[in-house]
């Protein structure tokens, strides 16, 4: 089966976002792209505490899932 890119739309993200999710545009740009760029969901994206894929929480780590309400968020003051 062929590779098939999912181009439904998005939810827009309206939630701050964890200040332990990293990706590779935070270390070019100095900041995470904003929520209405059209590769926002397609960006690798890794958890600083555990430095891998998966959060302390053992769940996925991605822009729209490290938000408020997950027991390992922490919100920039």
């Amino acid at each position: 089966m062929a590779f098939e890119k999912d181009y439904s739309e998005k939810k827009p993200l309206v939630k701050a976002t964890c200040i332990y999710l990293r990706s590779k545009s935070i270390y070019v740009t100095g900041e995470l792209r904003t929520p209405d760029h059209p590769d926002e969901d397609s960006e690798y994206c890794w958890c600083n505490q555990t430095q891998h894929i998966l959060g302390p929480d053992q769940r996925d780590v991605e822009r729209r899932a490290c938000v408020p309400g997950r027991n390992c968020f922490k919100e920039s003051h």
